[in-house]
């Protein structure tokens, strides 16, 4: 890496200069910004301790080292304590060439550091299909996994399904009491879909015996309380915890349907999982955990039965593991299942993508498991995100209210079709090709603009923003992409020549393309470290913006010398595959034509 070699260079300077050894922090080296001259930047002012001179001097003398004793510099300039390096166009020229054939440009290997990271994302509820909420949660995760193991670990992407606990009991007595044996067949709904009805119907119910209570004189949070819906739906719990073959029987049919419904949706979603988990195989587990926890004092039973940890000291509250009548909460699960991922993977770190409204909890889990004693618990990482929001507010499930994730996608489809129609983009093609083309347009639009806001930020979204073929989407990249694969197929045609000579002199615009490809490998670097699919999204704009300025700018296969149009078409070539590359770390599928 360009960086690696100056800060080398740095070091020596500073030890033949002025007789010192650079410390980390002092030799900071970094892309100059656009409105300077030069490639990267030199920060001086932690320099001048050793040089005893001002800013500026220091910068000369450090400059015109560099520019003797560095082959990769050939000029430099000095604006106050900055000093900004230019590097060769030999150095970018040899670069491209290197990477001409690697079809894995920007790509780290895996290596002794490379860690075995686990990647949860989805973890749906069986009671209720998967909405937009979800369409965030899964499109994270994936793309997440896909850029950490780009930047070379071992990564397993696994799925919690909770598919067992109140919740889900609320659906099935619903279906039980209101149902007259419906199914997907004879209503023609998807699985999950039809569950997710009776969750509804069930909510809608159980307001109606509140308000009931409410209106006879009881107080609001004891009618909550008292409401026979919900004293039911305990009661099916508790069968369940207990194994009654009728509730068990119930609950396998009702799940298969979701099941079902669900492996639909991520198909539509391209999104897969190498492990699937269900909390009611892993929930036991934790129980066990618990109760010998209990026996060890490390946990406290109190007097109705109910285990609590007691964890102010942390810094947090009292928090329950077990209910007074033995069923298990929500962390019951995740205690079971974080043992039996470690015990399964051996894993370095464990990334869980959870929206930011469960930020307690997974500081609960960490802390809860460390007592336990495990001490891979430090490894633990919450990828929390905001939330997805409607013009009109909060969606909610109960309520009926949420935007669901196979609506959406099939709208998305519609748009994206009726877009192409009316702009005439994909007249030349079949209809095959071209329904494959707008779907893929779609699931690009919509990956693109769920994934290029930084995830611990709220989005608000707008479908119709998202289907755009200029701007800041998704479908402005795949056209960015399909325009150089027409270019370049246009090239074999004519029979012209695409090899780079290193010798061809290049322009600015096409040095800092070049660049651009140059730091794919530090994007992905860096949005692996920090697990922010945003910074590639935001990454492929700028360099399919800065594409489409060249190609309206500077002649390609017009270009008469015959250097300067291999060189440009290598270039182009690159570039597509660097975009293509990038998307599909995110997930994203681009077209060869449009």
């Amino acid at each position: 890496m360009i960086v690696k070699i100056l800060e080398n260079k740095l070091s020596e300077c500073i030890k033949s200069l002025y007789g010192a050894e650079l410390t980390q922090g002092q030799n900071q080296i970094q892309e100059t910004k656009k409105e300077f001259e030069g490639d990267y930047t030199v920060m001086v002012f932690p320099l001048v301790k050793i040089s005893k001179k001002l800013p500026e001097q220091t910068a000369e003398e450090i400059g015109h080292y560099l520019l003797e004793n560095a082959a990769e510099v050939i000029k430099f300039n000095v604006v106050k304590g900055f000093l900004n390096l230019s590097i060769s166009p030999e150095f970018w020229l040899k670069y491209l060439k290197s990477e001409e054939k690697n079809e894995n440009t920007g790509f780290c290997a895996s290596s002794e550091q490379s860690r075995v990271i686990l990647v949860e994302y989805s973890s749906p509820n069986t009671n209720k299909p998967l909405h937009l909420g979800h369409i965030r949660n899964n499109l994270l995760g994936y793309s997440v996994a896909g850029i950490l193991a780009a930047a070379g670990h071992k990564v397993y992407k696994t799925n919690i399904v909770n598919d067992r606990g109140i919740h889900i009991c609320k659906s099935m007595l619903a279906w039980q009491k209101w149902g007259n044996g419906a199914n997907p067949e004879n209503t023609g709904k998807k699985g999950d879909h039809l569950v997710g009805e009776f969750y509804v119907l069930f909510d809608k119910e159980y307001k109606k015996q509140v308000a009931a209570l409410k209106a006879s004189g009881i107080e609001e949070e004891n009618a909550k309380k008292e409401a026979p819906l919900l004293q039911e739906a305990q009661e099916m719990l508790r069968q369940w915890e207990n194994n009654q073959p009728e509730i068990r029987n119930l609950w396998s049919m009702m799940n298969a349907w979701v099941y079902k419904g669900f492996d639909e949706t991520y198909r539509k979603m391209g999104v897969d999982f190498d492990k699937i988990y269900y909390e009611s195989e892993t929930f036991m587990q934790g129980k066990e955990e618990i109760l010998q926890a209990v026996e060890k004092n490390i946990f406290q039973q109190k007097e109705d039965s109910s285990v609590w940890v007691d964890l102010t000291a942390d810094g947090l509250d009292e928090k329950i593991l077990l209910r007074s009548d033995g069923t298990s909460v929500y962390i019951t699960q995740d205690i079971g299942t974080a043992i039996l991922r470690q015990q399964d993977f051996a894993f370095d770190d464990h990334v869980y993508v959870v929206g930011n409204e469960q930020d307690y909890h997974f500081k609960v889990l960490k802390v809860v498991l460390q007592k336990l004693g495990y001490t891979w618990a430090d490894s633990i990482y919450h990828l929390s995100y905001g939330m997805v929001e409607l013009p009109e507010g909060k969606m909610k499930s109960r309520e009926g209210t949420v935007v669901d994730a196979d609506n959406l996608i099939d709208e998305m489809v519609q748009t994206a079709t009726a877009m192409s129609k009316e702009l005439g983009k994909l007249d030349e093609m079949t209809t095959e090709e071209s329904t494959k083309t707008n779907y893929m347009i779609a699931m690009g639009a919509l990956k693109y603009f769920i994934l290029k806001v930084d995830p611990k930020k709220t989005i608000l979204f707008n479908p119709k923003e998202s289907i755009d073929f200029n701007g800041n989407t998704g479908p402005f990249i795949q056209y960015t992409h399909a325009r150089i694969r027409s270019l370049l197929k246009k090239a074999v045609e004519q029979n012209i020549n695409i090899e780079l000579d290193t010798n061809t002199e290049i322009t600015e615009k096409e040095k800092s393309l070049i660049k651009n490809i140059y730091n794919f490998a530090s994007v992905i670097e860096e949005a692996a470290k920090r697990h922010s699919p945003a910074l590639l999204a935001n990454y492929c704009y700028e360099m399919a913006k800065e594409y489409n300025q060249f190609y309206h700018d500077i002649k390609i296969l017009t270009e008469e010398n015959e250097e300067k149009r291999a060189f440009r078409l290598v270039l182009s070539e690159k570039v597509a595959q660097v975009l293509k590359n990038a998307f599909n770390l995110l997930g994203i599928d681009v077209p060869e034509r449009m």
